[in-house]
């Protein structure tokens, strides 16, 4: 056992201490959000964020909330088992999920205008039995992830410090917790803008150091070189003549579709997708998801290429942490491939950005599974089945006490696999059979009208049955009857059963639905769902011809009527719905079809040149994510942040009746169009500070 790089402190300092500095941040934006831009925090804007958030900030949500502790790890882990391929099959076989996630997206927004939760629309068209049903697989589906997060999160800290991995399950948490409860959604968009910049200048300082600076590597060439007498000592099984340099790998492509049908289920069956769907804004929304999943390609991708090799490339040199041995199975599943290549990279320097890296993504993405799961308890289980008639300081009261319940929960949770010996790397393999069957299902209730109750009901309880028996006894047969987390855990199993869970559904739903009926639906009862009405907050319908009865009262301040924004919505919806199904069909065969298969079935060796040129594409891929994620949010909310700005300044140099008198509101999450002057946004509330 080797001494951990890094102090107990310091993985105490970055867990505890920037978690509740992130905390203690989100708590202050709440507060100038109240003082400066007259926002409440009522039921809807802790679960729907007003339903107005611009492009630049669900790009970088969407990219946040994508950028698991897996997204790092696992990624970086097939890298270094399989070579160049194993980056490139999990970025493209995670981001295509997110390109075709648009086109739903878009039709919950049209046909469910004042959804919260995708639940809620499965109970409009289903009823209870298809409602019951669909929480389940999206609950499992929440619990899944978050325990992917903190496995191996808690893996790497412990790694990295020697801080005890249960200490890590309970206190990573923590601070995400905290500024969820003040923040709602909100804080989601916030904080996730400011953990994906910082995610995106790592990972350059990683880049950079890995093929131009390290003098024990310091060019792409180099790694090349290395790379290639690897390939001699240690061929790949199933890769052309055993190169870690070729897009030709047998256990990769066997990843590639296990990735593929597993992303399926954590993006349209997490409700944390659809609740940024909900928050963004109808011109937004599909912007937004493109740019963000095209934004994403470049971090598993360039992350691992850089990481995952440099692990190969420097496993053989006195810097790394386990020299003169390889890395076991158990730590590459464990995902400590990153972490081991950044400590012999950069030394402590580099165990420093891994550990704050990995936090990043674990609190990002754990932060938006808070919400995701608050708003099903609140909305799908309290309001529904306990309290039809909740008010919304209720409602805010419950979602509250989901976020912390399902915190807890969920370090137990991990903290039980942990001593089962269950990592990272086996539940990411996993997800896909357990959750899978739903998908279909769960696509056609917004984009099918003939499903009936029957095939959306049972399909899924079916496809869950057959992927299960189809992963246990491929396991029982590889394996001479022996079923075990190692056994099951292996590629063969886990690939039988995510394409029968995928799959099964394209048998059974038709098959139920004529046997039962075709339902024919009209999609009206969808448009019933409706805002919660708060009891200190009136908040108009998006079906409403009027104001709310506050702006009624401030005479030629009174909002203006939103039938001409409600038609200019539904026309925005339309052509955005044309534009995405016309994306998806081309980003769909771009990535899975033109790009990797004749680079596969060529067989190409990549040589110096190539390689060369496939880093500094990703290098550049990159860099064009940052401006998306990282400048565009800024561009977009100038004048919010110019406003805000003005008020803290008229504030701390004590000219408060200057501020009452020259600054209006201008929201931050608003989606007014940026060219409006802000002195032209109406005021709907005075200041009452």
């Amino acid at each position: 056992m080797t001494a951990s790089p890094l102090p107990q402190g310091a993985g105490y300092g970055v867990v505890v201490g920037l978690g509740m500095a992130f905390a203690i941040g989100m708590i202050l934006t709440t507060y100038m959000l109240k003082r400066y831009q007259h926002e409440r925090m009522t039921s809807e804007e802790f679960s729907t964020a007003g339903r107005t958030v611009k492009t630049g900030l669900v790009a970088s949500a969407v990219v946040s909330s994508w950028t698991w502790a897996a997204t790092l790890l696992q990624s970086s882990g097939v890298a270094y088992r399989y070579g160049v391929s194993g980056p490139f099959f999990y970025a493209s076989g995670a981001t295509v999920q997110i390109i075709l996630f648009a086109t739903i997206a878009i039709e919950l927004k049209k046909r469910a205008p004042d959804a919260h939760t995708f639940l809620e629309v499965v109970r409009a068209r289903y009823g209870p039995i298809g409602h019951v049903v669909f929480l389940c697989f999206g609950l499992f589906t929440n619990i899944l992830v978050t325990a992917m997060l903190l496995t191996g999160g808690s893996a790497v800290v412990t790694d990295l410090t020697g801080m005890h991995t249960v200490a890590a399950c309970f206190l990573l948490p923590l601070g995400v917790v905290v500024y969820t409860l003040f923040g709602g959604i909100r804080a989601t968009f916030l904080t996730d803008y400011i953990h994906t910049l910082i995610l995106l200048i790592i990972i350059l300082i990683f880049a950079f150091t890995t093929y131009s600076t390290s003098d024990l590597l310091g060019s792409p060439g180099r790694v090349w070189e290395i790379l290639q007498q690897r390939s001699a000592e240690f061929p790949v099984a199933g890769n052309a003549q055993g190169s870690y340099l070729t897009m030709r790998s047998q256990e990769g492509a066997i990843f590639f579709v296990i990735n593929l049908v597993g992303n399926f289920g954590t993006v349209f069956l997490d409700n944390g997708y659809w609740n940024k769907a909900i928050a963004a804004s109808p011109a937004s929304a599909l912007p937004g998801y493109v740019l963000g999943g095209i934004a994403w390609f470049a971090i598993p991708w360039l992350c691992a290429t850089t990481m995952g090799l440099a692990c190969l490339a420097l496993e053989n040199t006195p810097a790394f942490p386990t020299y003169p041995n390889r890395m076991t199975s158990d730590a590459v599943s464990a995902g400590l491939v990153l972490p081991n290549a950044a400590v012999a990279l950069l030394g402590k320097g580099g165990a420093a950005c891994s550990l704050i890296l990995i936090f990043m993504a674990v609190t990002s993405a754990s932060s938006a599974e808070l919400i995701a799961v608050s708003s099903i308890g609140t909305y799908d289980i309290y309001k529904t089945y306990i309290n039809p008639r909740a008010t919304g300081k209720q409602l805010i009261l419950v979602s509250h006490s989901c976020v912390i319940l399902y915190g807890l929960i969920m370090a137990g949770f991990s903290t039980g696999l942990y001593y089962a010996g269950v990592s990272m790397g086996y539940l990411y393999l996993l997800m896909g059979v357990i959750i899978s069957s739903a998908v279909l299902p769960a696509t056609l209730t917004l984009m099918w009208s003939k499903q009936n109750l029957l095939a959306a009901a049972l399909s899924p309880i079916l496809g869950l049955a057959c992927s299960l028996i189809a992963w246990l006894v491929t396991s029982s047969k590889q394996n001479n009857g022996v079923i075990n987390v190692t056994t099951s855990g292996q590629n063969n199993p886990m690939l039988a059963g995510n394409v029968v869970a995928l799959l099964s559904p394209f048998v059974f739903v038709p098959i139920l639905t004529y046997l039962g009926g075709p339902q024919n639906y009209d999609w009206e009862s969808m448009k019933t769902i409706a805002q919660v009405r708060d009891d200190d907050v009136p908040i108009p319908s998006m079906d409403s011809a009027g104001g709310d009865e506050d702006s009624k009262d401030t005479g030629s301040d009174a909002l203006p009527p939103v039938t001409a924004a409600v038609t200019d919505s539904t026309a925005t919806l339309d052509r955005a719905s044309k534009i995405a199904r016309g994306l998806t069909v081309f980003m769909t065969i771009a990535l899975l079809v033109v790009w990797p298969m004749p680079m596969y079935g060529s067989g190409y060796i990549f040589s110096k040149k190539f390689f060369t040129g496939w880093v500094v594409v990703g290098i550049i891929w990159l860099l064009l994510s940052l401006i998306v994620v990282g400048l565009y949010p800024i561009w977009e909310g100038r004048f919010a942040l110019a406003h805000t700005a003005k008020g803290v300044w008229y504030d701390i140099s004590g000219q408060r009746g200057r501020r009452n008198k020259n600054l209006n509101p201008v929201p931050v999450l608003d989606a007014i169009d940026t060219a409006v002057p802000p002195d032209e946004v109406v005021v709907v509330e005075k200041d009452t500070v």
